[in-house]
């Protein structure tokens, strides 16, 4: 059986569950592959594992960095893959749980990063973007680098700026740098599945419960504390869904009702790009729910695909 499992699938779907289950099977333990759960402090929002949740099977890669923090995928490999290369080395099998693709197919591709070094090219490229906004920067990126000029979108003021350091202090662009590292061999080749509902419906229900239940938690008491301990508002973190909303009805811009349904929409969008970039991977097993399907019904379909993947 395949010693390195990959669960992914929308926010909401079940992956938690299914990760808990399957590593009681078979013996092996849960490497989070979440970019908003790395953060301390940010525990319900995030929908962070409970102790109970976890059922005494280790978890890795949960509140590692502090929410003022700006984390990167990158950094998340760093940290990652010696733990998984750990797990591994003790005859266990590690099960990769979590939406975030990027980080999930980083990871699993072994990828090499580009440097980040403190010339200072970055600071002038977040002046220029400050001073005549990010459009001048991308007009720099153009010239340089017109497929990644093209594919960022405007907004993505990070990636923008990112693309074009990494071209000022190394004279390649970062779609070549890119192009390279994908040539490269994976570094793991693990069994893939993903998580989808027959009745998309179902997942809207789920997510809307989930809303609900993270107020009833206590997610505002969780964000006021976060503001009161000195992390901004704007800090990445807190612009995860589930806290920049709430964070305009803490300030009066919306009410809490209203600020909940922003939140269930926004996590619909992103349910359905989740959904869309784990489509590309050709090599998933896609588990799909059936209306009243529980966790065990897709253990038994996970354990199935295991066991003829080794005949």
């Amino acid at each position: 059986m395949n010693n390195l499992i990959c669960i992914a699938g929308p926010t909401a779907s079940g992956k938690t569950a299914l990760a808990v289950a399957l590593a009681q099977a078979i013996g092996g333990e849960v490497v989070s592959c979440d970019s908003m759960q790395i953060y301390k402090r940010m525990d319900i929002g995030t929908a962070k594992p409970t102790a109970e949740e976890m059922q005494g099977i280790p978890h890795h890669m949960l509140s590692i960095a502090e929410p003022e923090e700006d984390f990167s995928v990158s950094r998340y490999c760093e940290m990652a893959t010696p733990i998984v290369d750990n797990i591994l080395a003790r005859g266990k099998t590690a099960i990769i749980a979590g939406g975030t693709g990027l980080y999930m197919d980083a990871l699993i591709r072994g990828n090499s990063f580009a440097p980040y070094p403190s010339t200072g090219r970055r600071q002038e490229l977040e002046e220029l973007a400050e001073k005549e906004g990010i459009e001048a920067v991308l007009s720099q990126l153009r010239a340089v680098d017109p497929e990644s000029a093209q594919r960022l979108h405007p907004s993505d003021k990070k990636r923008i700026i990112r693309a074009m350091e990494v071209y000022l202090e190394t004279g390649q662009t970062i779609t070549a740098h890119n192009r390279m590292t994908q040539a490269i061999p994976p570094r793991y080749a693990p069994c893939w599945f993903a998580l989808e509902d027959e009745n998309r419906q179902d997942l809207y229900a789920r997510i809307d419960r989930r809303v609900d239940s993270m107020l009833e938690q206590g997610l505002l008491d969780e964000i006021r504390a976060l503001l009161a301990s000195g992390v901004p508002e704007r800090a990445t973190s807190m612009q995860a869904i589930g806290y920049k909303e709430f964070i305009d009805a803490l300030h009066g811009r919306c009410t809490v009702d209203q600020a909940a349904d922003q939140v269930r929409q926004s996590s619909r969008h992103y349910a359905k790009r989740q959904l869309t970039w784990f489509r590309r991977n050709q090599n998933i097993h896609w588990l799909r729910r059936a209306p009243g399907d529980k966790t065990e019904e897709i253990l038994s379909g996970a354990l199935q695909i295991l066991t003829n993947s080794d005949n």
